[in-house]
């Protein structure tokens, strides 16, 4: 889940104290570019010694490695890989050093079109890259890929949850091209080809159900959504619908803003999450009245991530209505985009968010009021059909 970007200004300075007069308390260092000196304080100085101890190693490594690798080293890649390594010290797989192409990818996913197999993907605790969900009716969905599947290589290359952005990059591509992609499920080994195609993403759907029930399905929260909800919402109530279900299920999130607008269409005034930041700083987002008078019920399951899962704790906690499926699947922090000015960009986990009642989501999800698994070899959707009964 992200939060809109900024520009943004990130330095990395690497001091060589070349040498020093001492005077007044002061310290003069010799000014190469001037042939002058320039003043600092004691304080400034001990800063520039301890940032010239802390990065000397790196220093070091780094002309070593110049020196002795057995091919002449690609030096951008290099520095790529020492920013992208200060952010993999984290521990957190969400946080990443993005080169210019990632980043243009993670744009072009929020934007609801782009090129490639049409899969959510997110890091697991065991380091692998998880299937969210496929996208609906897109070439990944064909061709049997499921959530929950692993994917451990593209193109015969190996990735893991660490370079899930490279990962990303690697299965987009021109349409009509091909992708491997090396899956775990199961415990088993399977063998893919995708053939990647032009990825628009419908990601709101409706239609009129028996039983006189509208049905609204949200795939993702991209920068049209809400605006497609509200029409497809406003003709369900045009034509006299009962009730309506609402299915976040294998809905991988997507834009934080643009989910809390598709609340407010949900629920009357109140919070429908907040988050806090490391200094304890918390925010609101909160639903004005207004909401729709039909009863409706919404279907999860472990496929429901992230922005969806704001719509599903805030409905849970406000009793807007029933929550039916399988427990979500408990991605409950926001990453801030910042864009660089070499057109990088860096991607951090800022804040976590919870449920309107103070309910942590991250690594635990949402249970549903009612719990409906949903089986492989069930002939017919059950969740959906607990959805109806309720709606009768």
């Amino acid at each position: 889940m992200f939060i809109k970007k900024r520009n943004f200004l990130f330095v990395v300075f690497l001091s060589v104290l070349i040498g020093a007069l001492v005077s007044g308390g002061a310290i003069y260092f010799i000014g190469l570019s001037s042939g002058g000196y320039t003043a600092i304080t004691n304080s400034e100085y001990e800063n520039y010694k301890k940032t010239n101890e802390k990065y000397a190693k790196l220093v070091e490594l780094e002309a070593y490695i110049k020196k002795n690798y057995y091919i002449p080293v690609d030096e951008d890649k290099l520095e790529q890989g020492m920013y992208k390594g200060l952010f993999w010290g984290l521990g957190d797989p969400y946080s990443a050093y993005l080169t210019k192409k990632e980043y243009e990818e993670i744009m072009i996913s929020t934007s609801g079109e782009y090129q490639g197999i049409g899969v959510t993907i997110a890091p697991d605790e065991e380091g692998y890259i998880n299937v969210v969900s496929p996208i609906d009716d897109s070439p990944a969905e064909k061709a049997g890929i499921k959530s929950g599947d692993k994917i451990t290589a593209v193109g015969g290359e190996s990735f893991s949850g660490s370079n899930i952005d490279a990962a990303v990059a690697a299965m987009r591509g021109k349409p009509g091209s091909k992708v491997a992609l090396t899956i775990v499920r199961n415990g088993k080994v399977l063998e893919f080809e995708i053939t990647r195609a032009n990825i628009v993403m419908q990601s709101v759907k409706s239609e009129v159900l028996e039983g006189n029930i509208g049905y609204i399905r949200i795939s993702s929260f991209e920068e049209k959504t809400a605006e497609d909800f509200k029409q497809h919402l406003r003709n369900l109530e045009l034509k006299g619908v009962s009730g309506l279900v609402l299915d976040l299920r294998d809905n991988g999130g997507g834009l934080v803003e643009v989910s809390v607008e598709v609340a407010d269409m949900l629920l009357d005034e109140g919070i429908v999450t907040y988050t806090e930041d490391r200094q304890g700083e918390k925010r609101y987002y909160k639903s004005k009245a207004g909401a729709t008078k039909l009863p409706y019920v919404v279907l999860v399951n472990g496929g429901t991530a992230s922005a969806s899962e704001i719509i599903t704790g805030a409905i849970k906690d406000h009793k807007g209505g029933k929550i039916v499926g399988t427990t979500t699947y408990g991605k409950g922090i926001i990453q801030s985009v910042e864009e660089l000015p070499n057109g990088d960009a860096i991607k951090l986990t800022i804040m976590q968010y919870f449920s309107p009642d103070g309910n942590v989501i991250h690594g635990i999800g949402v249970e549903p009021d009612i719990v409906v698994e949903a089986l492989p070899d069930d002939k017919t959707d059950k969740q959906l059909e607990k959805a109806l009964e309720l709606l009768k």
